[in-house]
């Protein structure tokens, strides 16, 4: 008889946070995953920083500018810890809904003052949190508030439908993670996207859109894309000049959030422009097998004696205590340069792959 069909439910969320308010956009955030587990979601995406919101206005003021270090300073006092209260009300809401939640929230580590990640968290409905992940390199603005992620937190998370992945913004483009999350059979993939681009980049609706049908294209995986929007909150608050309010006022700058099929066809979206809504796919997952049967660019389509990843994901320690009287070692030993012969072709097996 063989495997049964499945077919999953999928929801993203285009809303914008109450910005820079912990607490008024986990309320909201709750609000939506209880939608979506009323309209029958199974897995539900949210945009990039939900919680309490994205640095955004680096796109208007200068990094270090009164405006943007106040900014910047209530970005960190309404972070959260992962795992936290925040988070634990989260998973409160995806189990009495019923869905998994992959919730993009601004990350703080407990105890600590000034140092954040940009991170998306990984909540079942029946397991609670299950695991983050954080951004690797933060882009542009973000630079200035958010740290590298840990290598340790790349890559998929078990689900009952399958390996989920997650990746935010630039990094649904970066071809090496595609292909690392391809590797582990990444089923559903959820990209978080802020509320804009700056001014001088293409609508974000045009480059999201573009990045989930490559994405579905390389990996066979169904992509929930979830974008964010900007409100009148954020109109309010934001803007240095006219011309920045009027930027925010356009539509085609913000949304785009779609769910894009593994043959690159849209299931549902694009919803372009501010309009807060949910937007929901029934997604066969045999499609994605056939798309497989195709090329498995992880699989039978690939040459590993050609092409190989490697992927570490040991996190370098900040800090190494060692015993009084003790020398201390490099956590990691860097590897002494190699003059390459691309005439030889070397018979022996790497020690890593």
């Amino acid at each position: 008889m063989g495997d049964e069909p499945v077919v999953v439910r999928g929801a993203a969320v285009q809303a914008a946070s109450v910005f820079l308010d912990r607490e008024a956009s986990v309320e909201k955030a709750v609000a939506l995953i209880s939608e979506a587990g009323r309209n029958g979601a199974e897995i539900v995406g949210f945009p990039e920083g939900f919680i309490p919101a994205h640095p955004i206005w680096f796109h208007f003021h200068p990094g270090t500018d009164r405006q943007a270090t106040r900014f910047s300073v209530e970005l960190f006092k309404n972070s959260v810890e992962v795992p936290g209260k925040e988070i634990t009300a989260l998973a409160a809401a995806a189990r009495e809904a019923g869905t998994y939640v992959v919730m993009g929230v601004c990350e703080k580590g407990p105890g600590t003052f000034g140092t954040m990640y940009n991170t998306q968290v990984f909540i079942s409905p029946t397991e609670g949190y299950v695991g983050k992940h954080q951004k690797l390199v933060p882009t542009v603005g973000e630079r200035l508030v958010h740290a590298p992620g840990g290598p340790d937190t790349f890559g998929v998370f078990n689900s009952p439908f399958g390996p989920v992945s997650g990746l935010m913004c630039g990094e649904n483009s970066n071809p090496l993670a595609i292909f690392a999350l391809t590797a582990e059979a990444t089923r559903v993939h959820v990209m978080a996207w802020p509320n804009h681009f700056p001014k001088i980049a293409l609508p974000m609706p045009e480059i999201s859109l573009n990045a989930a049908k490559a994405f579905a294209q390389m990996s066979k995986a169904w992509v929930i894309s979830a974008s964010a929007v900007v409100d009148d909150r954020i109109r309010e608050m934001i803007p240095f000049s006219d011309d920045d309010r009027e930027f925010l006022s356009r539509d085609e700058v913000g949304g785009g959030s779609c769910i894009v099929a593994p043959d690159t066809r849209l299931a549902a979206g694009p919803v372009v422009g501010n309009e807060e809504t949910i937007v929901y796919a029934d997604m066969d997952l045999d499609v994605g097998i056939r798309m497989k049967l195709r090329h498995d660019l992880a699989g039978h389509y690939n040459r590993p004696d050609v092409f190989r990843l490697l992927v570490n994901r040991s996190p370098s320690p900040l800090m190494q205590e060692v015993p009084a009287g003790e020398i201390a070692t490099p956590a990691i030993e860097v590897p002494q340069p190699v003059a390459l012969d691309w005439n030889v072709v070397e018979e022996t097996e790497p020690e890593h792959t």
